[in-house]
Formats: structure tokens, sequence, C-alpha cells
């Protein structure tokens, strides 16, 4: 018998501007297609900082209205947290979306993305996106998870 064989990774850097060892480095099997708006995998060393679940409220505790205007708060909610760790958006490394209404977010794939980038630009860790039945806060429709490696 055969031992099956594990297709053969490449590992990129994430950005060409950050092709330094202590930069976080894509993980792409060879021969897989290229994913979009998102990373299979990324390999990185130095302190983590990790948020909590985070939803679109403000520094007031009011929630933004509609899916997209949460998404937009949510993001810079965690734009915020990562500054106080010492992190920036290509210090990112995991994103895990919880969403209420998996038609929703396909339906604002265009705008989400264009979002994403206004607040964390053309970085894109490895993500995985999870439908819900609902979220703590009941009237949130998006809470998002992030990882990130400071490199030392």
């Amino acid at each position: 018998m055969s031992k099956p064989t594990a297709p053969t990774l490449a590992v990129l850097p994430a950005a060409a501007s950050e092709a330094s060892a202590a930069a976080p480095q894509i993980l792409q099997p060879s021969g897989w297609p290229a994913p979009k708006g998102y990373a299979n995998g990324m390999a990185a060393e130095g302190r983590l900082v990790v948020t909590g679940g985070v939803i679109g409220w403000d520094s007031q505790g009011h929630l933004a209205a509609g899916f997209v205007a949460q998404v937009r708060q949510t993001l810079r909610n965690i734009l915020a947290i990562l500054a106080e760790g010492g992190a920036r958006p290509e210090h990112l490394v995991r994103l895990t979306w919880y969403v209420v209404d998996m038609e929703e977010y396909l339906a604002n794939l265009k705008t989400l993305g264009q979002i994403y980038r206004e607040v964390f630009g053309a970085h894109y860790p490895a993500m995985a996106l999870v439908q819900v039945v609902r979220l703590v806060e009941e009237a949130a429709r998006v809470e998002i998870e992030a990882t990130a490696v400071v490199p030392r």
C-alpha cells in the first residue's frame, strides 16, 4: 500500500514591501488555486496580539446601523485594538468572521472588499467565515476575532 503524499508548500512573503524574515509569510500549497481576499495559511514569529470577538459599536457603545456599516466599524475597532498592542494591519495572521446571515455577507462582497482595503490595506491573512444563529449583542450582524504577530 502506498502512502499518500502531502502537497508541496510554497512560502511567500506577505507583501513585496515586507520581504524581511520577520514579516508574516503566506503559506500556499503548490498547485492550489490562489485564494482571493484571504490566505490559506500564515507563518510568523514574534509577540501575539489577540482580540476578543469585536463588533461594530462606537466608543459610546452605539451599534452601527446595518451589516455593511457594522463591518466598517468592526474593522476600525480591530485597528484600534491592534494599535494598543503595537500592531498594524500587516501583522494580522488570522481573522475569524461570525455573521448571522451568510446571504447578506455574499450580497455585499464587493463593498466589503472596498471597506476592508480602506481600513487594512491589501494585506489578506488566513480567514474563516462562519454563519451563526445569533451573537451575544442581539442587534449585531457581524463579530470578528483577530490575531496578529508583531515581529520582535
